[in-house]
């Protein structure tokens, strides 16, 4: 699916209708040292080395889902719209 990189949207800060860059979602670097990152190396570690939670046999879903992130021309403002599920996401100019 093929999105322009500049649409005009609502933003909430301006409250107006102002245009807005488009960018894909990217998930950041994770803490090694967040709760959830130790418990998983915990439960990693104890008995045979076995994995956390049990191997899936087939992969059922064939997508991921996008997130699109909207930046506010006027202010800066950034928005995050709730993903789609695509093969493949093109922002074009």
């Amino acid at each position: 699916m093929k999105i322009p990189e500049e649409i005009t949207t609502y933003c909430p800060r301006c409250n107006a209708h102002t245009p807005h860059a488009l960018s894909i979602y990217k998930t950041g670097r994770t803490r090694a040292l967040a709760a959830g990152e130790r418990h998983h190396e915990r439960i990693d570690r104890h008995g045979y080395g076995g994995s956390k939670a049990p191997m899936q046999k087939r992969k059922v879903k064939t997508t991921k889902k996008q997130a699109l992130k909207l930046k506010c021309r006027k202010c800066g403002y950034i928005i995050q719209r709730e993903g789609i599920r695509l093969r493949k996401l093109e922002i074009t100019a």
